[in-house]
């Protein structure tokens, strides 16, 4: 069920940790995603949670070395990603409703590890790309796993922001140091015409947290190209739950749009299995995926997605690695959003997916993976389908 069995993505993040769900018009705290909980269990250890509960980390006693154990990160690519189908796409999607040039400039919004804006950089020394996430743990492993694989020059042609997507341009600049990639996390002051570079140590102490870092250069103060396309992938936009939350949104990716043409494009998913109570499997080599959807309210159009891993060869399980609260949009809801934001026009690719009872158990991308996405304007309700709909300025 979903992209490729992809459920679930980067979340609005809180900076301490817990799995309650979060509005992004909440005060009390400071605007973020709400934090997925990683919990490494034995095989058989009781797998029963308090769903809606926080808590810190529950990590077993197995005598495995940790650092032989996968990031959740590397699993959650592995499982979930597929960015060169996702890049296909948009650079399809771009030439049909702009054209005239080469899309060169994105943006990826709730990007995570950045595996998407990685790949768009390492076929075309001309692209650029720009990153916008408030996961700090997700960013530090971009740093650390992702960047380092294409080389040193990349940190002239990538920006990553740590912030909120509804306040984007007070989201800080997060850079890296090129001769130790992976190693250190900088963050680039301007003042007075002079580059202060403050570097920062990512330690085990310090994982997931940027707290020493201050918000000195912001977006806003960052010179950007004007974006060829944005994209919010993994159903990301699933974490605004308010109306106005996802036309706020919408308005600050057209911000950024090159006027002389730009798209953007989010996924999304649906289908009568989408509103109900589901567990999906999917089994790669070394680990099993499991897609756990909770009990659907049909009035606030809620559920809880949690992704789990069993790491064969470990003795381990990673409960709720990642866990968050969705509201399901209607591709209507979606397009009369986008159009109120100032969208000229709203396009939908739909392709059908394989009957989730048929589908609960399956190896790798293998069911649906050769499925096409077709362009429609009606579509008549099925078990699953996938979508990307697609805004043009």
């Amino acid at each position: 069920m979903g992209k490729h069995g992809k459920k679930g993505s980067h979340q609005h993040q809180q900076q301490r940790r817990g799995r309650r769900a979060f509005s992004y018009n909440q005060e009390e705290e400071e605007p973020g995603y709400s934090e997925p909980r990683d919990v490494e269990e034995n095989e058989n250890s009781n797998e029963s949670e308090d769903e809606e509960g926080g808590g810190e980390n529950d990590e077993s006693n197995d005598s495995s070395s940790n650092e032989e154990i996968p990031s959740k990160f590397s699993l959650y690519e592995q499982s979930v990603q597929s960015p060169k189908g996702d890049i296909s796409y948009l650079l399809k999607f771009f030439l049909m409703y702009v054209g005239g040039r080469v899309p060169l400039h994105l943006q990826e919004d709730f990007c995570g590890t950045a595996l998407l804006s990685t790949e768009w950089l390492r076929t075309d020394a001309r692209r650029t790309a720009v990153g916008l996430d408030l996961d700090t743990e997700a960013l530090n492993w971009c740093m650390d796993s992702n960047l380092n694989k294409i080389g040193a020059d990349v940190h002239s042609r990538i920006s990553l922001f740590h912030g909120n997507v509804l306040k984007p341009l007070h989201a800080s600049l997060v850079s890296f140091d090129p001769q130790d990639l992976g190693q250190h996390l900088t963050l680039e002051d301007q003042k007075d015409g002079t580059n202060a570079i403050i570097d920062i140590m990512i330690s085990s102490s310090n994982e997931g947290s940027l707290s020493n870092v201050r918000p000195h250069k912001l977006m806003k103060d960052t010179r950007l190209p004007d974006r060829d396309i944005v994209c919010a992938f993994n159903y990301s936009c699933c974490c605004l739950h308010v109306r106005k939350e996802l036309v706020l949104y919408f308005k600050h990716a057209i911000n950024v749009l090159n006027k002389k043409g730009g798209i953007f494009v989010m996924d999304l998913y649906g289908g009568t299995s989408s509103e109900c109570e589901l567990r999906l499997q999917r089994r790669f080599p070394n680990f099993t995926y499991t897609w756990e959807q909770a009990e659907f309210d049909v009035v606030q159009r809620k559920t809880r997605i949690s992704l789990h891993y069993d790491l064969k060869g470990h003795n381990k399980k990673l409960r709720h690695a990642f866990s968050y609260s969705w509201r399901l949009w209607s591709l209507p809801e979606i397009k009369d959003c986008m159009e109120e934001a100032g969208f000229r026009s709203v396009h939908f690719w739909i392709r059908n997916m394989p009957s989730s009872k048929e589908a609960r158990k399956t190896d790798g991308f293998g069911v649906g993976r050769d499925i096409k996405y077709e362009e429609v304007t009606s579509f008549q309700q099925q078990d699953s389908w996938n979508a990307y709909i697609v805004g043009v300025v």
